[in-house]
């Protein structure tokens, strides 16, 4: 992937928008301890408090440059051999696959990308995912019927649809949804789909947050969100009070799962320590605070969340379709699309 390609990609992801690009020190320095160099796609508010222990795990200083997952990207193939950075820390798998597919990133030890799932680990072992995030079809239970809701993505061009469904059009996980389903069906088939979804008159809305409010008022029907949104709207409050649910779409474009994951830059000149950081995101400790604090799943097995209501099924029991996360790293060719079918 070019340069210019990563910053239309950049372009796409504003909603991942970070918390500056100045080195962020996670914790009070150890004196005399390595520097640990990491560029984040994640957000300072979701994982800042990880990435602080994560610097007494390895017993380094961290020092994170936040921004987002397309500008972070872009920024280390323009530093190449010459970036400060050691580890990169995204959001997308589409990101990850884009810096491998440039030779930037160094294959793994083995028994640090064993604890992970096999699904979700690169074929070359040059990036790793730390969490994953499941496509669903949010509903509100009180107004649409188990029966009624849709079992593929041809399903949301029934007319009964038709200006109830809502959708985020610059949100990152949609550009990947519609990257997946380009995958799997092609240029002109994903170009028919969108086009018949442009004729529903789906509802636009800033964020997956604003659609699940939307479904819990009953203003749109449907909404094509993340499966972690419920959950960060019900932290507080009683579920039972708040009237949406998750569908999951199985072996359909519409359950896509993605990832967020870590590879060590090939130009690091402290590779062990880096590699140390990767096993500490894929270790219990981590793992469990980003399902906890940011209601993903993990990706090592043998991690629940501690607070399970509503009920969240396994990663393991999800059947998203065959499409290879790193390949997600064509969303340029998506943004162009939606522009022509008029859903950007």
């Amino acid at each position: 992937m070019t340069i210019r390609t990563i910053a239309l990609v950049v372009l796409s992801l504003t909603v991942l928008v970070g918390c500056g690009s100045g080195a962020v020190q996670t914790a009070p320095r150890i004196e005399g301890a390595p520097t640990l160099t990491i560029y984040s796609g994640r957000n300072q508010e979701l994982v800042g408090g990880l990435l602080e222990r994560m610097q007494t795990a390895i017993g380094a200083n961290v020092e994170v440059r936040y921004g987002s997952t397309g500008e972070m990207s872009a920024q280390l193939l323009e530093e190449g051999d010459d970036t400060p950075a050691d580890l990169f820390f995204g959001q997308d798998a589409g990101a990850l696959g884009a810096l491998s597919k440039a030779g930037l990133l160094a294959p793994l030890p083995a028994e640090i990308t064993a604890g992970a799932l096999p699904q979700y680990r690169a074929a070359d072992d040059t990036w790793v995912a730390t969490s994953g995030r499941s496509r669903v079809v949010a509903y509100n239970p009180d107004r649409t019927p188990p029966e009624l809701l849709p079992t593929n993505v041809d399903a949301l061009l029934d007319p009964r649809w038709q200006g109830r469904i809502g959708y985020a059009p610059s949100n990152a996980s949609w550009l990947s949804f519609v990257t997946g389903l380009r995958l799997l069906r092609g240029e002109d088939g994903a170009r028919r789909w969108l086009t018949a979804f442009a004729a529903q008159q789906p509802q636009r809305f800033d964020g997956n947050g604003a659609i699940v409010d939307a479904i819990n008022q009953g203003t749109v029907g449907l909404g094509l969100v993340n499966h972690y949104y419920l959950y960060e709207k019900t932290h507080d409050i009683d579920p039972a009070t708040y009237r949406v649910a998750n569908h999951y779409v199985p072996n359909d474009p519409l359950g896509l799962v993605n990832v967020a994951g870590a590879g060590v830059m090939r130009a690091t000149d402290q590779p062990d320590l880096a590699n140390r950081a990767v096993q500490f995101l894929l270790s219990r400790d981590a793992q469990q605070y980003l399902v906890d604090q940011t209601n993903e799943y993990p990706t090592v097995a043998g991690v629940a969340r501690s607070r399970a209501v509503p009920p969240l099924p396994p990663i393991e029991t999800l059947s998203p379709p065959p499409v290879r996360l790193a390949d997600l790293d064509s969303v340029d060719v998506t943004q162009r699309m939606l522009q022509e079918t008029g859903l950007l």
